[in-house]
């Protein structure tokens, strides 16, 4: 299905979305019955995945823990209501899908009208805990993280007890080892090899519902992660031999060859998620580069190999982040959108980011507030879209360019980004100045022979604008170029 190399993927919080739908309808809407509407218009934006985050059954005691947040959830949704208030989608009770979204058969027949309009569906696969009340724990409690009464003493937060069918047992909360537990959840053993095998079975099946997988904090799964985080609770004979990413995505691969395989990944560790067999890696570090305007550091990490680069998942905004908008600023959310998109790699959007929503939705909400929307900054993230479907972006080669001053000891060139794209005539050049003052810079275009001659017309894509330029001067001495403070160029070549 993925004929492109820069796919745009949508993730959207299912619950949120049918109570958006419901609100148009008398009776309770399913997965199976979302309007036609709401699919053509996210085939508008240009998206090649939706991700549906949510589907799989959530936890009865995992809501009942979400509802003793009600009163901090008032910050998000100052009118909430119990029944706006579900459990977290990531503590699972049922690899199945929710009842109460229409079950296995309402997801299929979305599937299939999702395809008709070239679009796949990625799913959430949980791989380091599930619900506390999750039926394993009862059934198979050596799968899990367990732990002496003595620690639930001295750290109630990352431990819990819980009947099972041995009697009662001390079990770790799943936990990222630099936060405290979370609460709703249950830590898996995953050097486990009777749950090793168990998961397997899941993986296969959730594959057979979708077009991809987004993997939440894979790298807590890896060998010396999980190791190190669990020393204390691990014997040394529960070392495994192999990864466990190694272990099960050429299990995915042999029965669905082209499935989409994503990492949600921190830590610098992109590059060994690579390894192990993902298609994409969350790109954070670009995220907190353009979050900090480090040019410096931006530079650097746009001189990694584009082969490597094409295996980034860029974003700006998701629903772990704060709103774009006003993480960023309006202004400097479009400069750093304009670069997170039409850099090599997939792009990541978050349900919201284009409308220039402001508030981001706790996940254990299924109610979103009303909010003005932005269509300056709408229509500048659309005109940037639109783009990533000319054949320079979609099929063509990347590159990046020096900027140069214009006049000796005028330093402001160096807040300047430039790349381009290029496709057998055709070629797009992004400039971005992400610092807080006007730049000013040139950029040889030299690397790209094919206009050193004859006249150029320059079209902005973003503004309309369009400008006059000879070959010569701009491949040999470089293009010109005045941004304002967060500005952006995104220049189509034509003849003159």
């Amino acid at each position: 299905m993925l004929q492109t190399q820069k796919p745009v993927i949508l993730e959207i919080n299912t619950c949120v979305w049918l109570q958006s739908i419901n609100l148009c309808h008398e009776s309770p809407q399913t997965l199976a019955q979302v309007p036609d509407a709401a699919l053509d218009h996210i085939a508008g934006i240009g998206t090649d995945f939706l991700w549906l985050m949510g589907v799989w059954t959530r936890s009865p005691q995992g809501r009942e823990q979400a509802l003793a947040l009600l009163p901090q959830f008032r910050e998000a949704l100052p009118n909430i209501e119990a029944g706006d208030v579900v459990a977290s989608p990531y503590a699972v009770f049922d690899w199945q899908v929710a009842p109460e979204l229409g079950g296995r058969q309402a997801l299929a027949d979305l599937r299939g009208r999702l395809r008709e309009r070239g679009i796949g569906l990625i799913l959430d696969y949980v791989p380091n805990h599930v619900a506390r009340d999750h039926r394993w724990l009862y059934r198979h409690p050596d799968w899990f993280i367990q732990a002496r009464q003595q620690d639930l003493q001295e750290r109630p937060a990352d431990f819990f007890a819980a009947q099972t069918w041995a009697g009662r047992r001390i079990f770790a909360h799943g936990r990222d080892p630099w936060f405290p537990g979370w609460t709703d959840t249950a830590q898996v053993n995953v050097f486990n090899p009777d749950y090793r095998q168990a998961v397997r079975q899941v993986l296969l099946d959730l594959a057979a519902q979708c077009d991809g997988l987004r993997c939440d904090m894979a790298m807590l799964l890896c060998n010396q992660v999980f190791a190190t985080t669990w020393r204390d609770h691990l014997d040394q004979a529960d070392a495994a031999p192999e990864e466990f990413w190694q272990q099960l995505i050429p299990a995915i691969r042999e029965n669905f060859p082209d499935f989409l395989i994503v990492a949600e990944v921190y830590w610098d560790m992109e590059a060994e998620l690579l390894r192990l067999g993902f298609d994409y890696c969350y790109d954070k570090s670009l995220y907190d580069a353009l979050l900090y305007s480090d040019v410096q550091r931006l530079r650097a990490m746009l001189s990694a190999p584009v082969t490597y680069q094409n295996r980034l998942l860029r974003f700006t905004e998701n629903h772990d982040e704060r709103r774009a908008i006003s993480a960023f600023g309006e202004a400097r959310s479009r400069a750093a959108f304009a670069l997170a998109a039409t850099l090599p790699g997939a792009l990541l959007l978050h349900d919201g980011q284009l409308e220039g929503r402001r508030i981001r939705l706790p996940v254990q909400l299924a109610r979103k507030p009303e909010e003005v929307p932005h269509p300056d900054h709408e229509d500048f993230q659309r005109r940037v879209l639109r783009e990533l479907r000319s054949a320079p972006l979609r099929h063509g080669q990347w590159r990046w360019f020096d900027v140069l001053p214009i006049h000796e000891g005028d330093d402001s060139h160096a807040s300047l980004i430039a790349y381009g794209w290029a496709s057998a005539g055709d070629w797009r050049l992004l400039i971005v100045n992400l610092g807080a003052h006007t730049a000013m810079g040139r950029v040889p275009l030299s690397a790209w022979p094919e206009i050193g001659t004859g006249l150029w017309h320059l079209e902005d894509c973003i503004d309309d604008a369009c400008y006059v330029r000879e070959g010569p001067e701009i491949s040999r001495h470089g293009l010109g170029i005045i941004l304002p403070a967060r500005g952006a160029h995104l220049f189509r070549f034509r003849p003159a």
